[in-house]
């Protein structure tokens, strides 16, 4: 799997698989069973987790919070994850 086109200014969380995948560049079809796209399936679960609890932390949608911290990591497919408290923010309105 190689990054196509990855984007450099992420506003706000998802909850959509392929919206997150977007972000590395890379499909749902292009995951396979390699170590790489498993790591990936983790990542996407941790992901969702973190953003759920950042979400009810700070009552408000995904698409309002942004994951800081360590756990920005977790924002793009292929990022580095941590068990460190999860750090959070409201973005602001455009």
């Amino acid at each position: 799997m190689k990054k196509i086109n990855p984007t450099l200014e992420i506003v706000g969380e998802t909850t959509e698989v392929e919206s997150w995948l977007m972000r590395a560049g890379l499909r749902f079809s292009d995951l396979g069973n390699d170590a790489a796209s498993i790591a990936i399936r983790k990542q996407w679960r941790e992901y969702q987790a973190a953003v759920h609890r950042c979400c009810v932390t700070l009552h408000q949608p995904p698409s309002r919070v942004q994951l800081s911290g360590d756990y920005a990591n977790l924002r793009i497919p292929g990022g580095a994850s941590t068990n460190s408290a999860i750090a959070c923010r409201v973005v602001p309105s455009p």
